[in-house]
């Protein structure tokens, strides 16, 4: 069992939680992420972790399946059945100038580890933070502890620029030379047309496929991905990869293998 040292709700869907594991935190980098059980009967959540606290674990999750909301439903002092890790490759902390980070959404939180590492090797860090009105942005005050430029945009206005991460990216990338790497994270369609601009503006870029992860160990075979006509898995030969020419298309696709299934989760837990 591991014990919830620590909890608080950013809005009605997205909680921050700690949980008390010493081995896990020992040994967790930058891009790692962790798989956990809520009860013995639960199933298995991937998470990327968001930071490392001594012998504790920072997880931020998005209550949106049934596993999540009775995670959401754990407080305070309760116990996790299992919380294994960590997981996965560790981001590869490139050699850059400087480096973009693109969050969408809950995307902020395994971002912030990343760009952080970027940081402490002496990189300039400047990150775009998109939601869909402000009571979705996180993590702000955290970025502009070590960030150099901090950007929101939302979808309605409500904080920052209003319109899409892709609209404050463009004239980063026209015009400022020195930012030679862009990473993304966050839903898949909003990766891809990062990706695509950074491809057309000549920057290397990263993304996060934890969106397609299921089991976390390669066995379900829904996260299989697509990199210049080679197939990799995002639970164990990621879920970080150069995203130039990542399939978004077809990972869009098996993001729908499961709606059924989750559709029928959803309906018990309303009816509990």
């Amino acid at each position: 069992m591991y014990k919830i040292v620590d909890k608080q709700s950013y809005n009605q869907d997205v909680d921050w939680m700690v949980v008390e594991a010493p081995l896990v935190a020992r040994n967790a980098k930058p891009g790692h992420f962790i798989i956990l059980r809520v009860d013995k009967d639960g199933e298995r959540i991937p998470l990327t972790i968001a930071g490392i606290d001594g012998d504790h674990v920072v997880i931020i999750y998005q209550k949106m399946g049934y596993s999540t909301k009775l995670l959401g439903e754990k407080n305070i002092g309760d116990t996790i059945e299992d919380f294994v890790g960590p997981l996965g490759q560790a981001a590869h902390i490139r050699d850059k100038q400087h480096v973009v980070g693109v969050a969408g959404g809950v995307g902020s939180a395994p971002l912030l580890p990343q760009l952080k590492a970027y940081k402490e090797q002496g990189s300039n860090v400047s990150v775009i933070l998109g939601a869909r009105s402000k009571d979705y942005v996180i993590l702000t005050q955290e970025y502009e502890a070590f960030c150099d430029h901090v950007y929101v945009t939302t979808d309605d206005g409500s904080a920052g620029q209003k319109g899409l991460v892709t609209d404050a990216l463009n004239p980063l990338l026209d015009n400022d030379e020195t930012i030679d790497h862009v990473i993304a994270i966050g839903p898949v369609i909003m990766m891809k047309f990062v990706a695509a601009m950074a491809k057309k503006h000549n920057r290397s870029i990263d993304v996060s496929l934890n969106p397609i992860m299921i089991d976390g160990t390669g066995m379900c075979g829904n996260c299989r991905v697509t990199i210049d006509d080679k197939t990799y898995f995002a639970c164990i030969d990621g879920p970080d990869f150069p995203g130039e020419n990542v399939d978004f298309d077809e990972l869009m696709s098996r993001q729908n293998f499961y709606k059924d299934e989750e559709h029928a989760c959803k309906l018990r837990l309303n009816k509990q």
